[in-house]
């Protein structure tokens, strides 16, 4: 068996696509959600909120023919890309090393949907016989293996491809299957993880759901993961793209190591679409464990990821606090970003990477008055907390029961 580093991450989130500005925002205890302009047509919507990225463009050297097949979710996973293959060290004068096109490096990424414009041009089409944004990439834009497919094609990478449309484990499934195909000695190098672009349709179906914050006129207020007054989650977008390597092969090019990948768990509940069942999520995260020949103990943090609804957030720390008792630290990110759905599993990755670096975890924003029905469990509040651990454990469960479990390891050069 291979193992499996990682030498460049890539981000693009609502407070910014540095770790440096992330982790300030988060200290600052500030987060992206703000009340969303919403056009009269959809008086039924009740939830108001968002936590979109402002001002987005892409990059000005990209050509209007490398944009042409690429929508909002495909540019911020390409550009989220781009970062991470520079922090690696395989662009050459902002040209991809064009020894990776050789069938060496691969991607697995994913999104819950292609673009949701492009969605709506072909159903115009399919509902009046008209539509004036139908074209010859529409389809490509619109794929669900488009941000995959995508990167894949701009990079000009012939390695396998694996796409991972599985709703919030998107992008810890696009990493976790890079991390096995290396593992088993497949391919050396993978880009990995994936995105999601802000649409009102993904506020509809968790409004539709009662499982989106009305809280309206309080953004910054909400949302509140595991909190006994959250009233739901808040969508947001984003993209985390991470370059995985062989360890040999990363060590032969000199190349610096962020952190290693030693343990991943995936599987289903087979129950229920939307409800998240305890013992799947339970087993999910201890078969991440017997991959990384881990015991609980050795875990110093786990990212929850508490979305702050009521059957999710209950589920998913009662499955933890069996797996790892009452002591564990941990806290949700998406009170300062959102729900980022097929992004989350990336950007979290990212961020337990990170804070497991510095040895300072944030706390879990707007988390009050913990619901008495969640794990006890040592919830990180206020100014965060300063934890030194070699071990970090990320979980991402997702509709349809879809649930994963990485472990990340410090790296000491």
């Amino acid at each position: 068996m291979k193992r499996v580093v990682i030498t460049g991450i890539g981000g693009i989130t609502a407070l910014g696509r540095s770790w440096t500005d992330i982790k300030a925002a988060f200290q600052r205890r500030q987060n992206a959600v703000q009340r969303i302009p919403v056009d009269e047509r959809y008086a039924d919507l009740e939830a108001r909120l968002g936590a979109p990225i402002a001002d987005y463009t892409p990059p000005g050297h990209w050509t209007r023919k490398q944009l042409r097949s690429m929508g909002r979710v495909s540019q911020l996973c390409v550009d989220a890309a781009e970062q991470a293959l520079a922090q690696a060290g395989l662009l050459i004068n902002g040209e991809i090393d064009p020894r990776l096109k050789d069938g060496r490096m691969g991607v697995a990424s994913g999104s819950s949907t292609g673009s949701t414009k492009d969605v709506c041009d072909l159903s115009e089409l399919m509902l009046t016989g008209k539509s004036s944004g139908f074209n010859a990439s529409t389809y490509v834009r619109m794929m669900p293996h488009t941000t995959a497919a995508n990167m894949g094609i701009f990079f000009g990478l012939t390695g396998r491809i694996i796409p991972t449309s599985s709703a919030c484990s998107s992008g810890s499934q696009g990493i976790g299957y890079a991390y096995e195909s290396i593992k088993q000695g497949l391919i050396p190098m993978m880009l990995a993880g994936g995105g999601e672009e802000f649409c009102l349709s993904e506020v509809f179906v968790f409004d539709s759901l009662y499982a989106a914050s009305r809280n309206n006129d309080n953004p910054k207020l909400t949302p509140r993961p595991y909190d006994r007054e959250r009233d739901g989650l808040v969508i947001g977008e984003g993209a985390g793209i991470f370059v995985l390597e062989e360890l040999e092969h990363a060590q032969a090019r000199g190349v610096h190591i962020i952190a290693e990948i030693v343990g991943y768990g995936a599987n289903s509940d087979g129950a229920h679409v939307t409800r998240p069942q305890k013992e799947t999520m339970q087993r999910c995260m201890q078969l991440a464990l017997r991959d990384a020949g881990l015991k609980p103990g050795q875990i110093g943090y786990v990212n929850g990821h508490g979305t702050a609804t009521e059957q999710g957030d209950i589920a998913e720390t009662l499955a933890t606090q069996a797996v790892f008792g009452e002591d564990i630290p941990i806290s949700s990110q998406k009170s300062y970003l959102g729900h980022t759905l097929g992004a989350c599993g990336a950007l979290e990755s990212w961020f337990s990477v990170e804070m497991m670096r510095d040895g300072w975890f944030a706390p879990t924003l707007n988390l009050e008055n913990i619901d008495e029905r969640c794990g006890k469990l040592n919830y990180i509040r206020a100014d965060g907390q300063l934890i030194h651990t070699d071990y970090v454990m990320n979980n991402n469960f997702a509709f349809g029961g879809v649930n994963t479990s990485l472990i990340f390891k410090r790296w000491e050069s």
